[in-house]
């Protein structure tokens, strides 16, 4: 059984950097870059055209910033899944960034093999956020939820529901979770969709936090 190499678009200003991660993923990663662009001009069309698995995004550009383009990609209705690579740990950013919708944030000052792990993970359907961002995530989803009593959201939660939930929180993808729970893709989006409707959350990325504070709150 083959696996399909995930196929992904590279977006940094800097020639070094995505030049050196294009070949970090290709030869080191197994993984299949099909564009390393500079110009952010040319990001909707290439993503349009070539419908990669995934495009990883810098921050800060001199044309625009990364959450502005990824802002650009979505109200042009392209849903490519996007993952920032940054230098930047400041939780603004972060917040930014997931509001955004995206599938992850990383930092340039991790190791490669991490990084290299982390894009493929996400180019795979699952979270990706470095370890240093963990804890200003679940910080940031939870001052946003503005004294929300998570508890009683938990228990709106079907059986079902919490299984997945608790899937989530690894960073599992729809189909990953099927495959554990022996349900189909459809089933498991559709309880997705149904756990964040009753979360009143807007991404599987805030779901998982929630899932991890609420597993850490009950142990203590």
């Amino acid at each position: 059984m083959t696996t399909t190499s995930p196929r992904i678009v590279l977006v940094d200003d800097h020639a070094l950097c995505r030049n050196g991660l294009a070949d970090l993923l290709t030869k080191r990663g197994g993984m299949n870059v099909i564009a390393a662009l500079g110009e952010p001009d040319q990001v909707i069309t290439v993503l349009r055209e070539q419908r990669p698995d995934l495009v990883v995004l810098d921050l800060r550009m001199p044309a625009t910033d990364g959450i502005s383009l990824l802002r650009r990609i979505r109200a042009e209705g392209i849903d490519t899944p996007a993952l920032f690579l940054t230098m930047s740990d400041s939780e603004h950013d972060l917040s930014a960034a997931m509001r955004a919708g995206a599938r992850g944030y990383l930092l340039k000052d991790m190791e490669p093999e991490d990084v290299i792990t982390a894009i493929g993970n996400a180019a795979r359907g699952e979270l990706a956020v470095a370890p240093a961002m963990t804890l200003k995530l679940a910080q940031l989803l939870y001052t946003g939820a503005r004294g929300t009593d998570r508890r009683g959201q938990l228990d709106t939660l079907t059986e079902r529901e919490r299984q997945i939930l608790e899937h989530l929180a690894r960073g599992e993808s729809n189909k990953t979770i099927a495959r554990a729970l022996d349900i189909s893709h459809d089933t498991v989006k559709l309880h997705v969709r149904h756990i964040l409707s009753k979360l009143n959350m807007s991404s599987r990325v805030e779901a998982a936090v929630f899932a991890v504070e609420a597993r850490a709150s009950n142990s203590r």
